[in-house]
């Protein structure tokens, strides 16, 4: 395909996308605060639900972090089952397992408490149980004519912001790529950004999630798509994440810290509902899809090679950014703007212990790897396309010596 062909094409799709995705959407009905979960349990009963199922994992029920919020459904009348199946990067079948003990158990609400993970199997448990079908009948751009069932969130991770999209990612069961389900009906009626239940997240989970959201708000940011109100989302998410993250890494009691950066996830996820991402997310997407790199991480890792490559088209939207979040001086160029920020974001990973580099990628998947990144960034509107050889030598700037 040529290449002034081959952007037309990309920007026509791209174009058509965003008359659907980019109109105003719901938002949900936010609580914030130390104990702000018990507030959002006095809406799911206020909104009629009698039983929820609440989708976690394994470890957030072993650890006894849901017991204060099975008690406070129960102090307004609503019984809880706990469907605790959820893996990374969940599976259709996880969402068919939880499809399961919904109706065993005849809930008529769900309740997402946890990560990215749980929240987008949760999202899907929702609509396909109002819509009677299985995850896979659910997967892509607005394939079901029912809404969800009632569907709420507490995210136990400032990073992927998924209580604030439309956007569910699901893997396939065999092959585990990922797809995405994309429909309004998925973002939550309310949300509860607790910081307590974030006070015992690991240090490494905290800054791998945080630069996850830094990326949404970035990606978000510099991308084509021109949503007025995007911006401040993005802008303030930035400085949040730039301001709180290494407080939050460096002592996770810092109630303050935890606080802001769930703010700073949440306007992340509304940024990217309405300007979705770039490059960095097409290359982390798949690195977790063959190697199960958490995504987080490879977002982390993969973020600074791309701010290199977009930073000769992408300089005046990088220097807003670094006159925002106070970088370089009075008086200096886009160009010295943008190398202050991508130093600034080169040493915040290293501040917080983001490696550069990882062992799992292998030599005969490379090619298979820049096909997958290239394909799903075609879709995405970044400032430019990459070109093979590009995407390539950023993959191999990743793997380990």
């Amino acid at each position: 395909m040529p290449a002034f062909y081959k952007e037309w094409f990309y920007k026509a799709k791209r174009s058509l996308t965003a008359t659907v995705i980019t109109k105003p959407q719901p938002k949900a009905l936010v609580f914030t605060g130390a104990d702000s979960v018990k507030e959002l349990c006095n809406t799911i009963a206020q909104f009629g639900a009698s039983r929820v199922l609440i989708v976690t994992d394994k470890p957030l029920v072993e650890l006894g972090v849901l017991d204060s919020t099975i008690s406070a459904l129960e102090s307004h009348g609503v019984s809880a089952t706990i469907y605790d199946g959820v893996l990374p990067d969940p599976t259709q079948k996880v969402v068919d397992d939880g499809l399961a003990v919904l109706a065993q158990s005849g809930c008529d609400a769900v309740l997402a408490f946890g990560g990215g993970s749980s929240i987008d199997a949760a999202k899907v448990i929702a609509l396909a149980a109002a819509n009677q079908c299985k995850a896979e009948d659910c997967l892509g751009l607005r394939q079901c004519k029912e809404p969800a069932l009632p569907f709420f969130a507490v995210p136990t991770t400032a990073g992927t912001g998924s209580e604030a999209t439309m956007i569910a990612v699901i893997s396939d069961n065999e092959t585990h790529e990922k797809n995405g389900v994309i429909d309004p009906a998925l973002i939550p009626k309310a949300t509860a950004l607790d910081p307590v239940i974030m006070q015992g997240l690991p240090a490494h989970i905290t800054a791998a999630t945080g630069m996850d959201a830094l990326t949404h708000a970035i990606e978000a940011y510099i991308g084509v798509w021109e949503v007025p109100e995007t911006k401040y989302y993005c802008l303030s998410a930035i400085k949040l994440i730039f301001d709180n993250l290494p407080m939050a890494c460096s002592d996770g009691s810092n109630l303050a810290a935890r606080e802001a950066m769930a703010h700073a996830s949440y306007y992340g996820g509304l940024a990217i509902t309405n300007a979705l991402v770039g490059y960095v997310h097409a290359v982390s997407h798949n690195l977790g899809a063959k190697y199960g790199v958490p995504h987080g991480l490879g977002n982390a890792m993969v973020l600074p090679h791309v701010l290199e490559l977009m930073k000769d088209v992408a300089a005046p939207k990088f220097a807003e950014i670094a006159r925002h979040v106070n970088l370089g001086n009075e008086g200096d160029s886009d160009a010295a703007l943008t190398e202050a920020l991508i130093t600034h974001v080169k040493a915040l990973n290293d501040t917080i212990g983001i490696p550069e580099t990882t062992d799992v990628i292998k030599e005969a998947d490379i090619k298979d790897l820049v096909d997958a990144a290239l394909k799903e960034g075609s879709g995405y509107p970044t400032p430019r396309f990459l070109e093979r050889a590009e995407c390539e030598t950023l993959i191999r700037s990743l793997m380990a010596a």
